[in-house]
């Protein structure tokens, strides 16, 4: 049997919607503007800076940019084509494919961070009290365990 939301569940869900999406629209809206990169390319480019030898399987990139693998590889294809980002042969799976940030994409990426976390800032942080960041990421991590938690498969 369906449990519906009630009236404050319902007002809560879609007040989260509209929130998400808005910051998220706006967030993506400002690095085409600033840096012409979209948000996407961006989180490619920040989780590849962040890896060790700023490297990463395109399969573990998928996973840690929660993107499909083949919207990964049309995005990298991208990111190459800039030179941003250079595709090269797993060297212990000749199958695999190793992502790797090259110094120009990590120059964009500099250069488009400062922006962003301006962003991030307005959008986010600063119309919040500092109660209310400790509530959201508090409930942002609750949300986050509920669902990798479903992921995971059964043993």
């Amino acid at each position: 049997m369906t449990r519906w939301l009630d009236e404050d569940e319902q007002r809560t869900w879609r007040a989260f919607l509209g929130a998400t999406r808005l910051v998220f629209d706006q967030l993506d809206r400002e690095l085409q503007r600033d840096s012409s990169l979209p948000h996407g390319y961006y989180e490619i480019l920040v989780r590849l800076s962040e890896a060790p030898e700023r490297a990463l399987r395109m399969s573990a990139l998928a996973d840690r940019s929660q993107s499909s693998r083949s919207r990964l590889s049309h995005a990298v294809a991208r990111l190459e084509e800039n030179g941003w980002v250079r595709r090269e042969t797993c060297p212990t799976d000749k199958r695999g494919q190793i992502a790797r940030l090259t110094d120009e994409g990590f120059a964009a990426l500099a250069a488009a961070a400062p922006g962003h976390v301006d962003g991030v800032r307005a959008h986010v942080f600063d119309p919040l009290t500092p109660e209310q960041v400790v509530q959201l990421g508090e409930i942002s991590t609750a949300l986050v365990d509920a669902l990798q938690r479903s992921d995971d498969p059964p043993c």
